[in-house]
């Protein structure tokens, strides 16, 4: 059996605590490796390697530093099919789905080769007599990122990309269940000539997170999980006096009007309700149509095509829809909420419980499903399933839906179908949630913009990549000058080159 590593000064150091913890197979069930947890004491020696490290990185040029950040898309691109399969080994996620989690991490890395330019500060001349004002971004020091599963290679770059370029070291913990692309990332970024001790992967769990959250050199903290570990974290490293970023859980809505393509809502529910197996944070988990005969209809479009999806290994070919769910405690927590769902009153209209796959009886697969007539007050609509569970709440109208998402206590994503500009206007305009879609499911900005919920989706006042990154990773110093007056000297004739 392969017992994985951490990362530490540019080596694979093996896990000194004694503890280990099994990494899956999902589509199989199998044990496939073992992967150490961290003591305290090993990530104090990754920060303190970081912390060395550090001041001669923050000295090189912003503009040496993007260089990096190019030769790393280009590894990344070379290597996306070997990275696209690990991930898929670990995590369960189709290879098509894996290599868009790669791409959309490599998308930030892009957008952090303009460091030259998103770091520049301000300057004023003459602000006083005889006085300039100018201000600095300088580099925090040592950061930190706590990242989850169901993203592993996408959300440690989204957090350590901007980190590093701003020139930070950046320890990464990655989620336990999914370690080994975030390895093969610090070896890729080190082959791009990142130095070593810069980028630092140390696994664990708890007690590797307590230690990160109660380091006094770890200025700052990024972190993506569920809300109650959000707040969690977010609440420990603030009272640290840390940076904190945190984004949680989510319930995303998707209202669909009566004037609706409806082929088109249906096609765009499929894929954003059971893709990657519903385990988004972006995932739509709440249809919302206007009016009993949109309901219907929208119902009717919904079932042949959930009855056909392909559920699967990655090993499967490329018309595999959704693989399996990343763990049997994720498959059993699914299907104990979908029990609930019955129990409490909602129609299941597609039931994926005796979904088995001939072959993989031991593999974490769960069949897709489908509930109607859910109501506010059920579990399967107040908690993140996390699960490819669709549930439809029908509103009578306009108000009472967008009443809904905005009643709820998540705000990561939402989105209306509609051809009414007027309405999706409004839409936008009031809904009070982080990231809207027009037409759009799964409404995840692009690099140069920012992502980031509202309400118990996040916690912090700036959004993970885009503009905010670069705030979030710098202090700004400011520096006001002023120089005596006195003989200047004479001219120089000669051309003096630049030391």
């Amino acid at each position: 059996m392969q017992e994985l590593t951490h990362y530490i000064n540019g080596a694979h150091v093996k896990g000194t605590s004694g503890r280990f913890t099994d990494v899956y197979n999902p589509a199989t069930g199998e044990v496939q490796a073992k992967v150490p947890l961290a003591s305290a004491d090993e990530l104090a020696h990754a920060v303190e390697c970081a912390a060395k490290a550090q001041p001669a990185w923050a000295a090189v040029n912003p503009q040496r530093r993007a260089r990096v950040m190019m030769k790393f898309v280009s590894l990344l691109n070379r290597d996306m099919d070997k990275l696209a399969e690990a991930l898929s080994r670990e995590h369960g996620k189709t290879l098509p789905d894996a290599a868009g989690d790669v791409q959309r991490g490599l998308e930030v890395v892009e957008y952090c080769i303009g460091a030259p330019q998103m770091l520049k500060g301000e300057f004023t001349d003459s602000a006083g007599p005889g006085i300039d004002m100018y201000s600095m971004k300088q580099a925090l020091g040592v950061t930190a990122g706590i990242t989850p599963f169901n993203f592993p290679a996408m959300i440690p770059m989204w957090m350590f990309a901007p980190a590093i370029v701003c020139g930070n070291a950046f320890i990464l913990k990655p989620s336990e269940r999914d370690p080994s692309v975030p390895l093969m990332l610090a070896e890729l970024m080190e082959e791009a000539g990142l130095p070593k001790g810069i980028l630092q992967v140390v696994n664990g769990d708890k007690e590797a997170v307590d230690a990160i959250l109660d380091h006094e050199v770890i200025q700052s903290v990024g972190f993506v999980g569920s809300t109650p570990i959000a707040e969690y974290i977010y609440g420990r490293g603030c009272a640290n006096g840390k940076r904190v970023q945190c984004f949680g859980g989510a319930k995303n809505h998707m209202i669909i009007m009566p004037d609706a393509d409806m082929d088109q809502a249906a096609d765009a529910l499929i894929g954003a309700g059971y893709g990657a197996a519903g385990e988004r944070c972006m995932a739509i988990s709440v249809a919302v149509p206007v009016g009993e005969q949109t309901a219907d209809r929208l119902i009717e479009k919904l079932v042949p095509r959930i009855e056909k999806l392909k559920v699967g290994p990655y090993t499967g070919g490329n018309d595999v829809d959704y693989g399996p769910v990343v763990t049997a405690a994720a498959k059993q927590n699914i299907l104990g909420l979908i029990e609930t769902g019955i129990a409490q009153g909602a129609e299941l209209v597609v039931d994926g419980r005796d979904f088995a796959l001939q072959g993989y009886e031991d593999g974490f697969f769960v069949g897709p499903h489908l509930f109607d007539r859910v109501t506010p007050d059920m579990d399967i609509y107040k908690k993140e399933i996390f699960g490819p569970v669709l549930s439809c709440v029908r509103a009578q109208s306009y108000e009472e839906a967008i009443g809904l998402a905005m009643d709820h206590e998540y705000g990561n994503g939402t989105a209306i179908f509609t051809r009414d500009g007027d309405a999706a206007r409004d839409f936008a305009n009031r809904i009070n949630i982080g990231m809207v879609g027009i037409n759009v499911p799964i409404p995840v900005p692009l690099a140069y913009h920012t992502f980031g919920g509202w309400k118990k989706s996040a916690f912090g006042d700036l959004n993970q990549h885009g503009p905010d990154a670069f705030k979030f990773y710098t202090r700004t110093k400011t520096v006001t000058s002023r120089w005596p007056s006195g003989i200047k000297e004479g001219g120089e004739f000669n051309f003096k080159p630049m030391e």
